[in-house]
């Protein structure tokens, strides 16, 4: 695993600060939601479906801006904008780029449960 910084800890810090109680639940959530999006954008691609794709990339992408994953964030945009254009070949590759980084953000996340 690597040990490259995936996360702004200065965006997470701040949400620390203002989350307060609730931030442990908020990182929580957003690991939980990460997995059902990232299983609906492999489910999408298997399918050929690039408008369900281009959805969960987007809202994916949403997510890992709020904690400040900003690789991640990349890794959506180009899925999105590619599955938005209905090419989603190739697709597969960055998908496995994105799961990977994923499962590396997971574990910079463990500090802050």
């Amino acid at each position: 695993m690597s040990d490259r910084q995936l996360i702004d800890h200065d965006t997470l810090l701040t949400l620390q600060e203002v989350m307060e109680d609730d931030f442990g639940r908020l990182i929580e959530t957003y690991l939980n939601d990460s997995e059902d999006r990232l299983s609906a954008m492999q489910k999408a691609l298997a399918s050929g479906d690039g408008e369900a794709l281009r959805r969960a990339a987007h809202s994916f992408k949403g997510s890992c801006s709020n904690i400040g994953a900003q690789t991640l964030v990349a890794h959506c945009q180009h899925i999105e904008q590619a599955a938005a254009n209905n090419q989603l070949t190739g697709l597969e590759t960055t998908l496995v780029t994105l799961q990977g980084e994923f499962a590396q953000v997971r574990h910079q996340l463990i500090i802050y449960q």
